[in-house]
């Protein structure tokens, strides 16, 4: 639970090398997930190419910190393996959240960069990594070790919570 609760979006990289290990277990935890009837629609593009990853920084307003983050990885979404239109959205953001709870287990600082559903985002990012037309870009997660660690926040509002009706 500490990882959920105490993980926060981390931008700032040391430039230390992020071990091939520690990918695979990243991915290996992304899918641990469940998926919609079992369709397990995501493939993953592991990004270390410096010069790709600079290339998205000029696609993503959002993304400067992929300048300085050792890896990324891409999150798509294969619409032809999903069973019911759609759900290839909810599969594929929860193995990006597995994604960034285990990067904070692993002493991984990471960011959630949106991809989909801005479709000049998705547009520009399956043109540079030549993605199939039946797959669509979610999300690219930007991975480093910290430079420093950032205190915990709490979003917990209680006004937000309803019991059993509105």
């Amino acid at each position: 639970m500490d990882s959920i609760s105490t993980g926060r979006s981390i931008g700032e990289y040391s430039g230390k090398r992020v071990s091939d290990d520690l990918v695979k277990k990243l991915l290996q935890s992304a899918i641990a997930s469940s998926s919609a009837g079992n369709r397990q629609p995501w493939e993953f593009i592991v990004v270390r190419d410096r010069n790709r990853l600079i290339e998205i920084t000029q696609v993503h307003q959002y993304s400067q910190m992929l300048k300085e983050a050792d890896v990324a990885i891409m999150i798509c979404g294969d619409e032809s393996r999903e069973k019911d239109d759609g759900y290839w959205i909810q599969d594929c953001a929860t193995i990006t959240e597995n994604i960034l709870i285990a990067a904070e287990e692993l002493g991984l600082g990471a960011v959630w960069l949106g991809v989909y559903p801005n479709e000049d985002r998705v547009e520009s990012i399956k043109n540079i990594f030549n993605i199939p037309q039946s797959v669509i870009p979610l999300a690219i997660v930007s991975i480093g070790y910290h430079v420093e660690d950032k205190e915990p926040a709490s979003r917990y509002i209680e006004d937000k919570i309803h019991y059993d009706i509105w």
